[in-house]
């Protein structure tokens, strides 16, 4: 079994392969999503309990959300 000598976690755990979206610019809008990382605050909360899948298709999420916002 890996392990990432750095943090102590085991790399095969399939909650950790994935990083956050976080940019450590947080701040909710009127609607609870971060203008940091666009993720909503359920989401936020959430997080470190999705699996790598999960991570997956809310990152598909947030990247679409960021390119919405742009768009105004």
């Amino acid at each position: 079994m890996a392990m990432n000598m750095a943090s102590g976690q085991n790399k095969n755990n399939s909650n950790n392969n994935i990083a956050s979206p976080c940019v450590r610019q947080c701040c909710l809008d009127e609607q609870d999503v971060c203008l940091g990382c666009h993720r909503t605050l359920d989401e936020i909360l959430a997080w470190h309990a999705m699996n790598d899948q999960q991570k997956s298709a809310l990152l598909a999420t947030l990247q679409q959300r960021a390119n919405a916002g742009k768009k105004r």
